[in-house]
């Protein structure tokens, strides 16, 4: 059986904030992808899970450990180091899991292992986590728009990149700024 659609306004950003962006703000009102099993189904299809991971009762308490754990650590102003309790909670997940470096015919390879695959999508994401850190940790966003929950990794040239979406939250912004203009 398919997933249901996907109703959130941002995806296809890394799996880290993408597990972030189960959570956003439309019509002024507070969604939550993750309230079911039926929404785990479809975060899960959504970033090519589905096969290796089940949607049940277990993988969904995890996800939305790792949720919480990621949401205390994304937005600090001083970076991730600046709340030891949300570092633990990610380490707690990350516990979990381990990487196993391998020789395969193509190289050098890494294959995740799990003590239990309810743990799987969990581990993953902050995991994903851990390597935008290694990456560019300045790049890891939120949107610059007030109302706005959502979280992205600017992959812009220049590194400038402030919202989510220039088409919803810019044009917002820009819109505001425009009428603010106008009253003047």
């Amino acid at each position: 059986m398919p997933a249901a659609h996907d109703p959130r306004p941002l995806t296809g950003e890394p799996l880290s904030l993408d597990l972030l962006n189960t959570r956003w703000v439309q019509g002024g009102r507070r969604e939550d992808l993750l309230t079911d099993l039926e929404g785990l189904a479809v975060w899960l299809a959504a970033n090519g899970l589905e096969a290796r991971f089940a949607a049940d009762e277990h993988t969904l308490r995890n996800v939305l450990g790792a949720r919480d754990a990621l949401a205390g650590l994304v937005d600090l102003p001083g970076g991730p180091g600046d709340d030891a309790a949300a570092a633990a909670r990610l380490d707690a997940v990350l516990a979990h899991g381990r990487v196993r470096v391998r020789l395969t015919s193509a190289g050098p390879g890494e294959e995740p292992e799990f003590d239990d695959p309810a743990w799987g999508p969990a581990w993953l994401a902050a995991r994903d986590y851990l390597e935008l850190l290694t990456a560019a940790p300045d790049r890891v966003r939120r949107c610059a728009h007030e109302a706005c929950v959502l979280h992205f990794y600017d992959t812009s040239r220049n590194g400038t990149r402030r919202w989510c979406s220039m088409a919803v939250c810019g044009n917002r912004a820009k819109a505001s700024r425009h009428q603010a203009r106008a009253r003047a």
